[in-house]
């Protein structure tokens, strides 16, 4: 019996030291709070999806899980190094330019304004180093080869979307970051002045350099750094410009919200929507491949690139699995799909990369 209590003060005292590290990130207090607690998305001491969405379904067991993580498919990591291509950031250019660093991770320049959106740089997806490791061949492009950025844009706070290694090596060169509302407190605790950062509720707008518009519209999904969820908002972004209309899907699980914004702000010349790390036993907060071909119709977009695979493995899937099922979705779909390696250039309405480059990888 004693033995048993000392046991769980033990694993309570990992638990408090663990929450109490710089990279947890901050909680929303103060005239933060006051402006999340009047969210029409904020409903009894937390946010909230459109939809209810359990993030785990009936399916769902530990033991179910452990035998998963146990007997994982032969291939759920690659087998050899994942092929990149070097592509100078700092290059000018008249043309929109799309560059993906794998998973969720991708610059973008617009009128020479240079954005990077969740940028996760420093070869981990978890807040101890050792889970959650990047593929080899995929760290190529750290936050010390990023140029000066315009601004930052995190669609929430999960380690695999808001990595503090990451911002405190970017901050020197970032002008602005542009979050979901709370997530400035994280950035907040680890040093970034509040008058550089502007955090959005769904369907506010924000003018970026350059003469963009930012949106944050609505996501499927959920947030948290430690025990306590959803303290914090979830988005997807809009970024238009004279020129051409981007949506920026962050994570989310497949809804109504995805037709509602294409018939509202659509149509788009791209959008950048996630393709991996699904399974059954959680179908809500992320998307089988098939149901990303359907959301990018919902959205009516002209062209698909699919993210938020390649770099990580975070779930029970093999990792060229989302890939491969979402191509064979697309087949007989009115959609071009580009699949660039990490650091090939997208140029919208010009280079979509189409090789199958994963194939002897």
């Amino acid at each position: 019996m004693i033995g048993a209590v000392l046991f769980s003060v033990f694993l309570i005292g990992i638990v408090v030291v663990l929450v109490s590290q710089p990279v947890v990130g901050g909680i929303p207090r103060g005239n933060r709070l006051e402006r999340i607690r009047k969210s029409p998305q904020y409903r009894q001491g937390a946010f909230r999806n459109q939809s209810p969405t359990p993030v785990q379904s009936k399916e769902f067991s530990i033991i179910r899980l452990l035998k998963a993580q146990f007997n994982p498919p032969s291939d759920k990591e690659p087998s050899h190094p994942v092929p990149f291509v070097q592509t100078d950031l700092n290059q000018s250019t008249i043309h929109p330019m799309i560059v993906w660093f794998g998973h969720s991770s991708y610059f973008i320049t617009i009128n020479t304004i240079r954005i990077l959106v969740d940028p996760v740089l420093s070869g981990h997806a978890a807040p101890i180093k050792i889970f959650g490791k990047s593929f080899p061949g995929t760290n190529f492009y750290t936050a010390e080869r990023m140029p000066a950025l315009d601004a930052v844009l995190i669609t929430h706070d999960h380690y695999d979307h808001l990595d503090h290694e990451t911002i405190l090596k970017l901050n020197e060169k970032v002008g602005h970051y542009y979050t979901s509302l709370g997530v400035g407190a994280h950035l907040e605790r680890w040093g970034i002045k509040p008058d550089k950062i502007t955090e959005l509720d769904w369907n506010e707008h924000a003018s970026l350099p350059g003469g963009l518009e930012l949106i944050a519209v609505p996501a499927r999904h959920f947030s948290g750094r430690s025990i306590r969820r959803n303290n914090t908002l979830w988005s997807s972004f809009i970024l238009k410009s004279d020129q051409m209309r981007l949506y920026l899907g962050g994570d989310s699980g497949f809804d109504q919200h995805f037709k509602s914004i294409g018939e509202q702000y659509g149509p788009f010349d791209m959008a950048l929507l996630e393709c991996g790390q699904y399974n059954t036993m959680w179908p809500l907060i992320h998307m089988m491949p098939e149901e990303t071909v359907q959301a990018a119709l919902d959205l009516n977009a002209k062209v698909l690139m699919p993210v938020h695979w390649g770099k990580f493995s975070l779930a029970l899937h093999s990792w060229k699995e989302p890939i491969n099922r979402l191509l064979e979705a697309s087949n007989d779909k009115p959609l071009i799909i580009t699949t660039p390696k990490i650091g090939e250039a997208v140029i919208p309405g010009q280079l979509y990369p189409r090789d199958k480059w994963w194939v002897s990888v």
